[in-house]
């Protein structure tokens, strides 16, 4: 197969010219003036340019200025959560449960050295029945 460009015809005059890139890196520096900081380095006298107030101390603001980005992600995601706070006015079990001395004293500051068994023959001998208590889906008030 001939070349692709003989086959198309495509001659749009643009050529390099014979040995062109031989010396083109030589002849680009020569065509560039020096720069100060090429004479710095040539002399082995680096200059030093002075840190303004800001360039210190940008990395401290920046870090600052993430952890405030963080925090308020969190304060914000935090007021999103529904909250589940317990009222005594909605739930009037609750009420009762906390104003009596003996369940304070005996459930709530016990050790948690109390059966599942002496649980719930303290609630069957102060009239516990099961049955008697359903679940209502609009509220929590019904358990």
């Amino acid at each position: 197969m001939k070349d692709i460009l003989e086959k198309v015809n495509r001659n749009d005059g643009i050529k390099v010219p014979e040995g062109y890139f031989d010396d083109f890196a030589r002849r680009m520096e020569a065509a560039l003036p020096q720069q100060p900081w090429e004479q710095e380095i040539a002399s082995g006298t680096p200059h030093v340019v002075p840190r303004s107030f800001w360039q210190k101390i940008r990395p401290y603001v920046y870090l600052a200025a993430m952890f405030m980005g963080v925090w308020c992600m969190m304060k914000t995601f935090d007021m999103m959560r529904p909250s589940t706070t317990l009222s005594f006015d909605s739930n009037p079990d609750l009420a009762a449960a906390v104003s009596n001395e003996y369940f304070v004293d005996n459930y709530i500051l016990s050790n948690g050295d109390i059966s599942e068994y002496d649980l719930l023959s303290d609630l069957y001998e102060t009239g516990y029945v099961p049955s008697s208590y359903t679940v209502s889906t609009d509220d929590n008030s019904g358990l």
